[in-house]
């Protein structure tokens, strides 16, 4: 007798179930089926744009080794003009990277105030990584110190100095260096202690700072 209760309740509940669904189903139905398609089309979607963001960035790194070879050619009109293509067209990072290596084959074609003026063009970029303009600003100011003054130098290169920031010591010793051409022997010397004076330089900087450091000694010209 209780095994039939039990199957009498069993079969109640499959059946309320049934309505219940049937009930649910008549309401919803038609929107369960909408959201499941959305669904599939947006991963269809999304498989179908990362395979587009795939293709292109792999076309666009063998249009970069293109252009790089033309340079390392010293082709150098051709490889600007395919990395300024690229900088138009490319995908991902490559744009960036196209534009930092267009401004050294500037520089390598002896075209300063163009390279400076396209290093300077990354260091503003808010898109473009912050480690990338930082390495541009540092490039820039480098390119500054034969070719523009101090003041030109630091706008480029102050702000990389402070801190634990990475570049310092070579920013330090870009600046150092601007100070020593414009004889200011004083403002030299603070750069090149500094580079001193830090422990985590790097040997070949601290070797070139010490050097720097007994030639504005031996000038007598910073005591």
């Amino acid at each position: 007798m209780a095994q039939d209760n039990d199957s009498f309740i069993r079969e109640v509940n499959e059946e309320l179930r049934s309505d219940r669904f049937r009930n649910v189903w008549s309401r919803f139905g038609k929107i369960i089926i909408a959201l499941a398609i959305l669904i599939v089309l947006a991963t269809a979607g999304y498989r179908g744009y990362e395979y587009w963001q795939s293709h292109n960035a792999s076309a666009s790194g063998d249009r970069f080794l293109a252009a790089l070879n033309l340079a390392s050619e010293d082709k150098y009109d051709e490889a600007l003009a395919a990395f300024q293509a690229l900088e138009q067209d490319g995908s991902g990072s490559y744009p960036v990277l196209a534009q930092m290596r267009a401004a050294a084959v500037l520089a390598q074609k002896g075209d300063v105030p163009g390279a400076i003026a396209a290093y300077s063009e990354v260091a503003g970029n808010t898109a473009a990584p912050d480690a990338m303009r930082d390495v541009a600003r540092l490039r820039a100011a480098w390119l500054l110190i034969d070719t523009g003054t101090y003041e030109q130098v630091s706008a480029e290169a102050e702000v990389l100095t402070t801190g634990t920031h990475a570049l310092r010591n070579s920013a330090r010793e870009a600046l150092g260096l601007a100070a020593y051409k414009a004889d200011d022997m004083v403002r030299a010397k603070e750069w090149f202690q500094a580079i001193a004076d830090d422990a985590a330089a790097p040997r070949n900087v601290a070797n070139r700072a010490q050097i720097m450091l007994d030639t504005i000694a031996a000038s007598g010209k910073a005591a």
